[in-house]
């Protein structure tokens, strides 16, 4: 049985190996560029940041005047570890079920084939302009926090000029039959917390003790992050409602019978949009006084945005991205983001933006061992995506 194109480009798409921390971008650019070709879609690319481009590609609407509509994916994946994985992350094998084996098939090229393939359909169908521009953005690094990708990309001259009125992005799997829909996602915060004492012989009870700082940061950081489990285990609410901590990184020490003169802690704390992030800083600072003397902190990455997406059918994008879920027989349920993804940059400036990853039925395997996808669902999300984009490219004027 020969296989649908849109399962083998997506196979294709997941066979170039563009693992962090060393991704072949220029070969993902190659395949975009052709695809694009294949499409009939204005292709464009540049660099924010030598060696990894920014790809687009540009089907003119109607109206041009009209703010866009851009459909967005991340070209970068997570690392692996072939060891754990039953299949090689970069064949995309297909078993007889139909479970497509591959880094990236969940996290997020799944999406991006999605649209292509669905903007394929679209036109083949005679469908070949709609009322609104739309913009299909492939951005590199957001797998290490966009800093050399959209974080830059929306202060360029480029961005502006795309008009972008509304955006989809991905969302994540859900193993039950409920689409999961976010209209917004939970700041993320990666603080380095510096322990500084007297260093001194490994038998000694030293006052200016750097690990015993270390040990009253964990205590306070993790005794936090216990109170925010249960009350997301009590709450029946998605745990994007609620703060997490943890505890990722640390560094310090130069033998086993020196004291050391500095502990270094890193946690990976992500605040919901809810709460209040000038008093969550201050209980942050709070721990480190507590700590003891010099204990300071910093953030090597804060993102400050409590923006959300309207999901109220008075809002015309949301009411047209709905109606077309509702009309397919989609259970969904909009929620808060546990993650992080680069909408956040786009909902910073106050473009509306959703994410959405038409995974039902599938375990979430983003960043895992043995990461799949089951052909079907995948195609069973590009004919979602057919509705979804002509309905939010043809948004009248609000």
């Amino acid at each position: 049985m020969s296989e649908d194109i849109a399962v083998n480009r997506f196979r294709e798409y997941l066979r170039i190996n563009t693992e962090q921390p060393n991704p072949n971008y220029e070969e993902c650019k190659n395949f975009l560029e052709k695809y694009a070709k294949e499409l009939g879609l204005d292709f464009w690319s540049f660099e924010l940041v030598p060696g990894k481009p920014l790809v687009g590609m540009t089907l003119i609407g109607k109206d041009t005047t009209l703010p866009s509509l851009m459909l967005y994916s991340h070209t970068d994946v997570v690392p692996t570890f072939k060891e754990h994985w039953t299949h090689d992350p970069y064949s995309a094998y297909k078993d007889e079920h139909g479970n497509i084996y591959a880094r990236g098939a969940q996290d997020m090229k799944c999406i991006a084939i999605g649209y292509l393939e669905a903007i394929r359909r679209l036109k083949q169908s005679g469908k070949t302009q709609f009322l609104r521009t739309i913009h299909l953005v492939f951005c590199p690094d957001e797998e290490i926090g966009s800093f050399d990708g959209m974080k830059k990309f929306v202060t360029t001259k480029k961005f502006e000029e795309l008009n972008i009125g509304f955006s989809l992005d991905e969302g994540s799997s859900s193993d039950d039959d409920t689409y999961v829909v976010s209209y917004g996602e939970r700041s993320v915060w990666w603080i380095k917390v510096k322990c500084p004492g007297d260093p001194g012989h490994g038998s000694r009870f030293l006052d200016n003790n750097a690990g015993i700082k270390l040990q009253s940061i964990i205590n306070s950081f993790l005794n936090y992050r216990e109170e925010q489990r249960k009350k997301f285990l009590a709450s029946g609410k998605s745990i994007g409602n609620f703060n997490s901590i943890n505890l990722t990184k640390i560094e310090g020490g130069v033998q086993v019978n020196v004291v050391p003169s500095e502990f270094y802690a890193w946690f990976d704390v992500r605040v919901t949009p809810n709460e209040n992030f000038e008093e969550f800083e201050n209980l942050i600072s709070k721990w480190c006084k507590q700590a003891g003397p010099d204990v300071t902190y910093e953030f090597e990455l804060k993102d400050g945005n409590r923006k959300t997406t309207p999901i109220t059918k008075e809002d015309p994008f949301w009411n047209a991205f709905s109606s077309v879920l509702e009309e397919e027989g989609c259970k969904y349920e909009p929620l808060i983001f546990p993650g992080f993804s680069d909408s956040r940059c786009l909902r910073e400036l106050g473009i509306r933006a959703i994410g959405f990853s038409p995974l039902i039925n599938t375990p979430c395997l983003a960043h895992d061992h043995n990461e799949y996808l089951n052909d079907k669902v995948f195609l069973r999300g590009v004919g979602i995506y057919v509705k979804l984009i002509e309905r939010l490219a043809n948004v009248q004027n609000h």
